[in-house]
């Protein structure tokens, strides 16, 4: 009796299950849409999309062509993988148009941030990013605190076992924070970065609100970092001092063109760090992982640096025309986030009903311009998943069409060459220093993000 009962509860959940999975795709089947299945109510195929990643996204293609529909993130989303119109998508912002992240990221991020405003807003806020790092203000203030901070940062990791993951994410945060806070980066650093790494985490999360949740602790450390650059900001405020950093020049609305609001600037420093934090971090990570297993580059790299070195005194710092120098490290660096594919993609989402590829995309819905293919095309990139940085010695191929890896369009990441020039400083003292091998057994995942669950442990010794 027992069992019978059993097996009819099992049927039942079964009947349900198959009914609201029925009655989801009947509620998203209306006419004009491309084809693709939506998965469950509310969470949609989420799940399966966080868990498979590229391969739900070639599963789906392989059923439904290179423009099909899904649901993911607590959106109904159009996935489009088609090159040209994503090209098409990236460049016409404008019409009809808007970013369209998912709403744990707008939250935790805050309204004001880049990613999330458009239109006049969008390029007044870019505007007040830009003047932040000009190549002028890399080239005399942001640089010299870069050179210091990788000095400091790097020092004394010989004859020892590393986590290179959390080193690279510290340094990456850090490096952000001097820049932006100056000296008083320093008092508010570790409880700062506590808060930061739980922001992080829940920025890529279902937006629900329960105890427990990356969502929740997301949000939550949000409130306890804006608090602390609230303080910052009344201090000096108090204190009438003048600061040569980043948060001084947004603070000093009399001599800046753009004028922010506390928030504004609060969601704009959210806005650097975050931004910055997830690339040049993972992209040390992997140029240190690549380079371990690609002696030959390795080799060449080293010599660029050495060579630098020889031309100045120990104590001299990495200057402009050092970064110009280095070519064959801005060639691993394009290698490294094309291989790695750091960003997989980008939202976008439809103010108004939109055709696009002949197909009708109602208002509202998320277009998820997916990227991540284009790195391995071998039209693109002969022999795509070896690591080959010599290809990007040939500047052509920065100039290219499909090159996405740093954004696209007007949504471009700003902040492209301060980044290049964080990481290329980081590898100049790491692989003049050290050598290093890999411990082994660590394991990489590269989606949704690029990271080792476990670290990526590395034994260090001086070079």
């Amino acid at each position: 009796m027992a069992v019978f009962i059993l097996v009819l509860v099992v049927l039942f959940v079964l009947c349900i299950c198959s009914a609201l999975l029925r009655w989801n795709e009947v509620r998203y089947r209306k006419k004009g849409l491309p084809p693709g299945t939506m998965g469950w109510p509310v969470f949609g195929e989420t799940t399966e999309f966080l868990k498979q990643g590229p391969n739900f996204m070639k599963n789906q293609r392989a059923r439904y062509g290179s423009f099909f529909k899904s649901h993911i993130l607590g959106c109904p989303t159009i996935v489009s993988m088609d090159p040209e119109l994503n090209r098409y998508i990236l460049l016409n912002e404008a019409k009809g148009l808007v970013p369209g992240y998912p709403q744990s990221m707008l939250d935790i991020l805050g309204k004001c941030n880049i990613a999330a405003v458009h239109g006049s807003t969008h390029k007044y806020m870019r505007g007040a990013l830009l003047a932040l790092i000009s190549p002028t203000i890399i080239r005399d203030q942001l640089l010299p605190k870069i050179d210091d901070f990788m000095r400091s940062h790097l020092n004394n990791w010989d004859n020892h076992i590393i986590n290179i993951q959390e080193k690279t994410k510290e340094m990456a945060l850090l490096s952000s924070l001097k820049q932006i806070a100056g000296i008083e980066s320093c008092s508010i650093s570790q409880p700062f970065m506590a808060e930061f790494f739980k922001l992080v985490l829940g920025t890529l999360s279902l937006p629900i609100d329960l105890p427990g949740t990356n969502y929740r602790r997301g949000f939550q450390a949000r409130k306890n970092i804006v608090s602390m650059l609230t303080q910052l900001i009344d201090e000096r405020r108090a204190s009438k001092e003048t600061h040569e950093d980043m948060l001084g020049c947004l603070m000093r609305s009399d001599e800046n063109r753009y004028k922010l609001t506390d928030e504004e600037i609060i969601d704009q420093i959210i806005t650097i760090l975050y931004s910055g934090y997830e690339t040049v971090s993972t992209t040390s990570m992997m140029a240190v992982k690549y380079l371990h297993d690609h002696p030959r580059a390795l080799h060449e790299l080293r010599k660029e640096h050495l060579a630098i070195r020889e031309r100045k005194r120990p104590e001299d710092p990495i200057d402009c025309n050092d970064l110009k120098s280095m070519r064959f490290t801005r060639a691993v660096i394009f290698e490294t986030s094309r291989l790695a594919t750091i960003v997989n993609g980008v939202l976008r989402k439809t103010t108004q009903d939109m055709e696009l590829n002949g197909f009708v995309i109602p208002k509202g819905w998320r277009i998820y311009v997916y990227t991540r293919e284009i790195n391995y095309d071998p039209f693109l990139y002969p022999e795509p998943l070896t690591f080959d940085p010599w290809r990007w010695m040939d500047k052509s191929l920065e100039c290219q069409n499909n090159l996405l890896i740093f954004g696209g369009g007007t949504r471009q990441c700003p902040g492209k060459e301060l980044g290049i020039a964080e990481i290329s400083t980081f590898l100049h003292y790491f692989i003049t220093r050290y050598r290093w091998e890999e411990i082994g057994g660590d394991k990489l995942m590269k989606f949704p993000r690029v990271e080792a669950p476990n670290g990526l442990h590395i034994r260090v010794s001086s070079y």
